[in-house]
């Protein structure tokens, strides 16, 4: 017996609530890589897949901060940080495009790692593509460092003051400088204009009171 042409019309095809439900954030798709210039700093977004502890615990945090020291190598450096609950901000510079992307990723490697010695457990952490931003002008370079330094305002509401899980203690580009720490820094001195002076031009040291404004759409990477 045929069906009526109504009928027929159901049978195949997508079906509304079909398929694998998605778990946690939606990955990135898989779009063009833009093009890294070795003279302007990137920010990058490193995620953590769901369920693991807070990556700013003490004991996940120490782990965390010493593979970000290891990880400047090779003419790539990282050079200003912050861990958050559940995910990671990073400015990194690359002397060659090949230097930065393959730095970025030996430093998800290391962090990986990391987190799971600090948790003593095996499987995935680093959740999807990182998200990754060229900073090609100082407006953009200095606003990209609040948003990475000052990133716990945004999501723990924390009062105006420097993040101790960020690179923040021992950056030297703020309007009053915080208490002297003799703990040494896990970044990299920066080698780009951009990251040396040409943030200050864009407004001047950075002040603690500010807050990180939304951040534009990063490319994925």
């Amino acid at each position: 017996m045929r069906l009526p042409l109504e009928a027929a019309r159901t049978w195949g095809g997508a079906r509304k609530g079909a398929g694998r439900k998605p778990r946690g954030r939606p990955s990135m798709p898989h779009v063009t890589r833009p093009k890294i210039d070795p003279r302007c700093p990137v920010q990058i977004t490193i995620r953590a897949t769901p369920g693991l502890p807070s990556l700013r615990s003490a004991r996940v945090f120490g782990a965390l901060r010493r593979a970000i020291a290891r990880a400047s190598v090779d003419r790539f450096r990282v050079i200003h940080f912050s861990i958050q609950q559940d995910h990671g901000h990073f400015i990194v510079e690359g002397d060659e495009a090949r230097r930065a992307r393959g730095g970025v990723h030996g430093l998800a490697i290391r962090l990986a790692l990391a987190v799971n010695r600090a948790l003593g457990r095996r499987g995935k952490v680093v959740g999807d593509r990182y998200h990754a931003r060229a900073l090609t002008t100082p407006r953009h370079m200095r606003a990209s460092m609040v948003y990475v330094l000052l990133n716990f305002r945004k999501h723990l509401r924390a009062p105006a003051g420097v993040d101790p899980r960020s690179s923040g203690p021992q950056f030297s580009g703020w309007h009053h400088a915080p208490l002297a720490t003799d703990v040494a820094p896990a970044t990299a001195l920066p080698q780009t204009w951009m990251a040396r002076i040409g943030w200050r031009r864009a407004g001047g040291p950075l002040r603690v009171e500010e807050h990180p404004a939304a951040a534009p759409r990063p490319h994925p990477t």
